[in-house]
C-alpha cells in the first residue's frame, strides 16, 4: 500500500535524528502554543519540508517544523504547527502527521488548539480539557480503502480522550492552581467562522468549544492504539455570545497570553504521563 511505504518513509527520516532514546509522547501544538517546544532540552528541529510525503502546512501561525527533545527525564516530539482540512488537504493528509508518530511507535499523544467559546461560562484565556468531541467537519479519515496496519477498520470511540489522563491534568491544575475547564469539542470544516445561527445549534448539540481541527487526528490516533489528551485553548467567544467580529490575529493573539500557564500545565503532565508509559 502506498501509504504505509509514505509513512514508513517519514518516519525513518525522523528516526534518523533520534539518539538511542526514541520519543514516546507526541505532542501537536496548536496556534500560539507552539513556543512551548522551543524549553525543550537537547532540541532537534526539523522542517517538514524536507520530511519525505509530508504536507507543509499553510496557514499563518503554523511554522511547520517538527521538534525532537527532552522534557525532564521524557524524550517528546513535538509538531509546531498542523494541517487543517479547509486548507485544501485531503483528510487523508491532515492527519498524516498523526500516523507517522504512531509508525515511529508513540502511544501518548496529547492535542492542543485555539477554539471558540459555545460555553456561557468560559472566558478567553481559559485552558479546557477536551472530554468527548462532536465531528461536524463532513469528513472522517478513516473513509476509504482500509490497511490492517494502521489499526481496527471499525475502532471504538467510547473513551477517546483518556480518563487517566484527564484526571492527572486536573490534579495538576489542583496542586497549582490553574484555573482549568473541561468540555466537548465541536470540530467544523472552516475556514469561515461560525453564524450566530450556528453557533446556538452546536451549543444546543452540547458542544463547549468549537474549533476547525484536532478531531480528525484524534480519531486517526484512535485507531493507531493512542491513549489520547486534548486541551483546548479559549481564544475568543463565538459569534453571537460577545460583542465585536472574530478575526485569526485574535485567535493567535490571546494563546500567546496564556503561554505561561500553559507550559506550567504541559510540564507537569509530560512528566507525569511518562511515569505511566
Amino acid at each position: 500500500m502506498e501509504l504505509l511505504d509514505h509513512i514508513s518513509e517519514a518516519a525513518d527520516y525522523l528516526f534518523s535524528f533520534l539518539s538511542a532514546t526514541h520519543p514516546k509522547i507526541g505532542i501537536v501544538l496548536g496556534s500560539g502554543l507552539d513556543s512551548w517546544a522551543d524549553g525543550l532540552d537537547d532540541r532537534v528541529s526539523v522542517d517538514v519540508s524536507n520530511i519525505p510525503h509530508w504536507p507543509v502546512p499553510t496557514v499563518e501561525g503554523h511554522s511547520g517544523r517538527v521538534v525532537l527533545g527532552k522534557k525532564g527525564k521524557a524524550t517528546v516530539l513535538c509538531l509546531q504547527g498542523r494541517l487543517h482540512y479547509y486548507e485544501g488537504h485531503t483528510i487523508q493528509d491532515v492527519v498524516f502527521p498523526i500516523r507517522v508518530l504512531g509508525r515511529m511507535g508513540i502511544r501518548h499523544l496529547i492535542l492542543t488548539n485555539a477554539a471558540g467559546g459555545l460555553n456561557s461560562d468560559f472566558c478567553p484565556g481559559d485552558l479546557m480539557l477536551i472530554t468527548d468531541h462532536i465531528n461536524m467537519m463532513g469528513a472522517n479519515p478513516l473513509i476509504g480503502s482500509h490497511d490492517p496496519a494502521l489499526g481496527m477498520r471499525f475502532p471504538d470511540m467510547t473513551d477517546v480522550y483518556d480518563a487517566e489522563y484527564i484526571a492527572l491534568a486536573e490534579d495538576v491544575a489542583r496542586e497549582r492552581q490553574l484555573p482549568l475547564q473541561k468540555g466537548v469539542l465541536v470540530a467544523v470544516s472552516g475556514p469561515s467562522y461560525e453564524t450566530a445561527a450556528e453557533v446556538r445549534m452546536l451549543r444546543s448539540l452540547g458542544g463547549d468549544a468549537v474549533c476547525m481541527s484536532t478531531v480528525p487526528e484524534v480519531i486517526a490516533g484512535v485507531q493507531m492504539g493512542m491513549r489520547i489528551l486534548g486541551i483546548s485553548c479559549i481564544t475568543n467567544m463565538a459569534t453571537g455570545l460577545s460583542e465585536g467580529k472574530l478575526s485569526h490575529d485574535e485567535v493567535r493573539r490571546i494563546p500567546t497570553q496564556v503561554i505561561e500557564r500553559f507550559g506550567v500545565l504541559l510540564n507537569a503532565l509530560v512528566s507525569k504521563i511518562f511515569g505511566i508509559t
